[in-house]
């Protein structure tokens, strides 16, 4: 078995941090740095010849220069001779881009991820796409974990005799379902259409939520509008309490502080899967970490064991 490497990149380093105790191996040195025409020059600081190496970075803001900084890590470990190079990646900003609505646009997942496995990725480790089919984009095998146990696991410790669970639009409502399986109750799901990125409108709720605790639960929340709207019609539905769980907390644009200043929010809930800035945090948001499957995750896959099997546990 070749020795594991894991780098991070600078988009998250307190995650791989985190990740590194849990398989109790170090973070291996990288040095980042820019040249006076603005390019940026990467190196791996430690041995990958015939290794096992993990680079971790979300593609977070700066999304861009965290994607051009992983590229070169890939590049980086594939000139250094790596036996095998997994992106580990919890979040792929790109996997909105996953179809062409209107004449002329890019998809921007499929390129972003046509890029990275040119740069030299051989397998790479995510979790909660935005879509399913954006799995598809990757011409190597991809391993895409979600977050539900962990937030499933949260919401065990209230009493959920009157909880529902809520998904802002039909395309989330399967893993609203599973999510509600997990907690053994009730789904419900709004009937959205979007005008732009942050506009968005829900006419109706499909499902019975009057009266209930509410728990929504979204993928990733960003500016936050559609949220916000579902809030809203949830409030004029009259229900009992309202809590928001989401594995992405981007929270741009002061998100999070116009959805926990909503009346009947009680809660927000999301994972660290981006790094989430000291101002952004407030005393309703709690910040549960991914770090351990994560750590699980990239365990088995060194040592050629099923990642699968983690939904099964």
């Amino acid at each position: 078995m070749h020795e594991i490497a894991v780098f991070s990149g600078s988009a998250h380093p307190d995650l791989a941090s985190d990740i590194c105790a849990h398989l109790g191996v170090p973070l291996r040195p990288v040095r980042v740095q820019r040249f006076a025409n603005d390019c940026i020059e990467v190196q791996l600081r430690a041995n990958c010849r015939e290794r096992d190496v993990f680079l971790i970075q979300p593609l977070v803001p700066p999304t861009q220069e965290n994607l051009v900084e992983l590229l070169l890590m890939l590049d980086a470990a594939r000139g250094a001779s790596a036996a095998r190079t997994t992106v580990v990646m919890p979040h792929y900003a790109y996997a909105r881009s996953d179809k062409k609505d209107m004449p002329r646009v890019s998809i921007g997942g499929r390129l972003v991820a046509d890029l990275l496995v040119t740069a030299g990725a051989s397998r790479v480790l995510t979790m909660t796409l935005h879509s399913p089919q954006v799995h598809g984009f990757f011409s190597v095998p991809v391993d895409h974990l979600h977050a539900l146990r962990e937030l499933a696991a949260h919401f065990r410790g209230y009493d959920l005799s009157n909880a529902v669970v809520v998904s802002p639009d039909l395309g989330n409502a399967k893993p609203a379902a599973a999510f509600a399986r997990l907690l053994g109750v009730g789904v419900a799901a709004g009937a959205k259409q979007r005008f732009s990125d942050d506009k968005v409108s829900i006419s109706s709720i499909i499902g019975e939520v009057a009266g209930r605790d509410v728990i929504v639960l979204d993928d990733e929340i960003a500016r936050g509008s559609t949220v916000v709207e579902l809030i809203q019609r949830l409030d004029e539905l009259g229900v009992a309490s309202i809590r928001v769980a989401c594995t992405h907390g981007l929270f741009a644009d002061g998100a999070i502080k116009r959805i926990g200043d909503l009346a009947g929010v009680k809660e927000i809930v999301c994972t660290d899967t981006v790094p989430i800035a000291p101002q952004k945090r407030t005393p309703k948001l709690t910040v549960l970490s991914i770090a351990p499957a994560m750590a699980e995750a990239i365990r088995r896959i060194h040592n050629g064991e099923s990642v699968s099997a983690l939904f099964d546990a």
